[in-house]
């Protein structure tokens, strides 16, 4: 079941990445901006779905030590 899910999550991840490029491959950045912020709020709200339901690690990353 996980593993659908992450594949269901990918393919809506990456649709909202060519919902957000679609203006680009059209040329009317101009009328396309509602395509622009649909697009981003999809990828991003479907990526980090992905990230909290499929992968399980994407919480914070603990510091161990200073880093330099």
């Amino acid at each position: 079941m996980r593993q659908v899910l992450r594949g269901v999550l990918t393919i809506l991840m990456y649709a909202g990445v060519v919902v957000f490029l679609y203006p680009y491959v059209r040329g009317s950045l101009s009328g396309g901006v509602i395509f622009m912020i649909v697009g981003a709020g999809a990828a991003v709200v479907f990526g980090l779905l992905r990230c909290y339901l499929t992968e399980g690690d994407c919480g914070k990353i603990p510091q161990q030590g200073r880093d330099w």
